[in-house]
């Protein structure tokens, strides 16, 4: 779906969730081979066994990937991602936890560079099926504002 949203347009506090989507070992072999990481906490279950966690857990890259993910539902032609800030991993995803996603528009500022856009920061909460937050983040866009081009 495609809507226009412009820099004024967005407004802080409002909160969007996602449905939930379960992680699969599928998904962990998936990323370990796109990315490389094949580390044991990911891929060895006996290994992992000898951890903190005493299972195998999800790559924190592919928690955030998938996260993002299920963030875009939108397609905004006066909107793009700048970028994602301050994330952490703050709890592990295992085999089998279904995650969703809360995200809260933070804050608004103007773009020193480039006056006919703005900054717009949304704050990303991932929460696994018990409520438990387990990966935090911030994503900033480049917004267009209204009557610019």
């Amino acid at each position: 779906m495609e809507q226009t949203i412009y820099f004024e347009d967005y407004e802080i506090g409002s909160v969007r969730e996602s449905i939930g989507r379960t992680i699969t070992e599928t998904d962990i072999v998936i990323h370990a081979g796109q990315t490389g990481d094949f580390f044991p906490h990911h891929m060895d279950a006996e290994f992992a066994k000898t951890t903190e966690f005493g299972r195998r857990i999800a790559h924190g890259t592919l928690t955030f990937s998938v996260a993002v993910g299920m963030t875009a539902n939108l397609i905004n032609p006066a909107a793009f991602s700048y970028g994602y800030d301050r994330l952490r991993f703050i709890n592990p995803v295992f085999i089998g936890d279904t995650i969703h996603v809360k995200v809260t528009l933070k804050e608004k500022r103007e773009n020193p560079k480039h006056p006919e856009r703005g900054f717009v920061t949304e704050a990303l909460e991932v929460f696994n099926q018990d409520g438990k937050l387990v990966l935090v983040c911030e994503h900033v866009m480049s917004c267009l504002k209204k009557g610019c081009c």
